[in-house]
């Protein structure tokens, strides 16, 4: 592993993103994983969405074993120029309207929703028990 130093930047990576060419770059190191896409347990699906980026957060967040790690040194083809790996993005919330402290619309809504049946029921009996024969 330690002879096969070659480093690779980021651009050459995100290229080899398809089922049948497909690298990862984990913990600055990276993987051609491709011969593995269908032995993976959680289906190429997983290993297509990590490509194109530093996929270490993905690899963490899993919790591989220690057979998992072992078993990516035969992967292993170079490192990652970490001069050429974009800075990442940070989460940004979508913008939520405003809180809309005035709720009387919508308690009015809620209330007639509840009101008007009752009204109509309490009418239907009312002209039926006036309009019954006697």
């Amino acid at each position: 592993m330690a002879s096969d130093r070659k480093v690779l930047n980021f651009d050459e990576v995100s290229q080899h993103n398809k089922t049948k060419d497909c690298w990862l770059i984990i913990s600055g190191k990276v993987y051609d994983v491709t011969p593995f896409m269908d032995d993976h347990p959680g289906g190429d699906e997983v290993l297509l969405s990590s490509t194109g980026k530093d996929a270490t957060n993905d690899f963490e967040d899993v919790g591989h074993s220690d057979t998992a790690r072992d078993m990516m040194e035969k992967y292993y083809i170079g490192e990652i120029d970490s001069s050429s790996v974009p800075a990442t993005r940070t989460y940004v919330a979508p913008q939520q309207p405003a809180y809309n402290q005035d709720k009387t619309p919508e308690f009015i809504i809620k209330i007639l929703q509840f009101l008007v049946p009752i009204l109509i029921l309490g009418l239907a009996l009312l002209v039926r028990q006036y309009t019954k024969k006697e």
